[in-house]
């Protein structure tokens, strides 16, 4: 056996495999923030339900019988008419999201930073670059994991249904657990079933993207040199503030649409009743309930991206910035 296999055989297993070790940290990370902040997500998709104005077209009642309520009260009320616990329904197909979205993203951003754009003559890769690239790499794993996003709304909702005496959708009178909710969807409205909302989907994840990326590198550079702030964790969070503030601002109309797609009742042959595309979602959410309706769960939504950024362990290893890299410090890190 040669020295240098000798040599890689004592290498730390990050070392040895680092892509590999990459994506095991990253998911192990993705899985702490998502149950950390779930309840925050549950919290902004029932938000996004209240006052749905195309409800009305079915003689649903819902809509009147159900009050508005804030972050706060919509959250407890959550706890007292549901149970603790049931703030972190669907955070199982969550989680399966969060691996292959994470996957996906990954393995995208780094064949497009080392094969497509690679890093300039001086070895630094500039923001554009960063930017450019995490809009696709989100885009490309977004898409993939749409099915589990599909099966967490629907179970997110759940809670909902029942107390408006609606069927359930995700216990056994209709799904055994999230692997059948896939088969069902499968079942009833194919494998284009499965990706129902997937255009305002991928739309968020690309604003996300360009959103976080942008202001998290523009406000870290900014901090760090007219401030006396050092590149720590003081830094990392107000920029992590700023940039989940921005990526909210941009993605939430697009959540919205996407998670009243997914949530729609639909026919046997898995075709929505409330909507015929995006398009038509939009323009019934701001005829029916204004332009502000877009922005419904963009509170807990904007948290969530604050504190996901916070406890997320970044999956890159960075190298150290100057002020005129360019260099994002979490490069390839986007939101889900």
């Amino acid at each position: 056996m040669s020295v240098p296999e000798d040599e890689e055989r004592l290498l730390p297993l990050v070392q040895r495999w680092p892509r590999a070790s990459n994506f095991v940290l990253s998911g192990c990370a993705a899985t702490v923030a998502e149950l950390a902040t779930f309840p925050l997500d549950l919290t902004k998709t029932r938000l996004q339900m209240q006052g749905e104005a195309a409800l009305a077209r079915l003689g649903d009642s819902a809509r009147e019988a159900t009050p508005y309520r804030g972050m706060v009260r919509t959250a407890l009320g959550i706890v007292q008419e549901e149970g603790f616990l049931r703030l972190w329904q669907g955070v199982t197909p969550a989680i399966y999201r969060h691996v292959v979205y994470s996957g996906g993203r990954m393995v995208t951003y780094e064949h497009l930073r080392e094969v497509v754009f690679r890093k300039n003559e001086d070895q630094h890769y500039p923001l554009w670059k960063s930017v450019i690239g995490g809009m696709f790499a989100g885009v490309v794993g977004q898409f993939l994991a749409n099915p589990t996003d599909l099966v967490k709304v629907q179970m997110q909702m759940e809670g909902k249904r029942k107390l408006e005496g609606k069927p359930l959708r995700a216990t056994q009178k209709v799904f055994r657990g999230v692997h059948h909710a896939f088969a069902k969807i499968l079942a009833e409205g194919g494998i284009r079933g499965l990706w129902a909302g997937w255009v305002p989907n991928v739309q968020r994840a690309a604003l996300v993207n360009m959103g976080d990326l942008t202001t998290y590198d523009t406000v870290k550079h900014y901090l760090v040199l007219n401030t006396t702030l050092e590149d720590n964790i003081m830094t990392h969070s107000l920029s992590s503030f700023c940039s989940g503030l921005v990526a909210s601002i941009l993605g939430t109309p697009a959540d919205v649409i996407k998670s009243r797609i997914m949530n729609q009742p639909r026919d046997k042959q898995g075709r929505g009743l409330l909507y015929k595309s995006s398009t038509d979602c939009l323009i019934q959410a701001v005829q029916g309930e204004g332009f502000m309706s877009l922005y419904k769960g963009f509170l807990p939504s904007w948290l969530r991206m604050k504190d996901e950024r916070v406890l997320q362990i970044h999956p890159y290893p960075p190298a150290p910035p100057t002020p005129d890299s360019g260099h994002v410090w979490m490069d390839g890190y986007s939101y889900g």
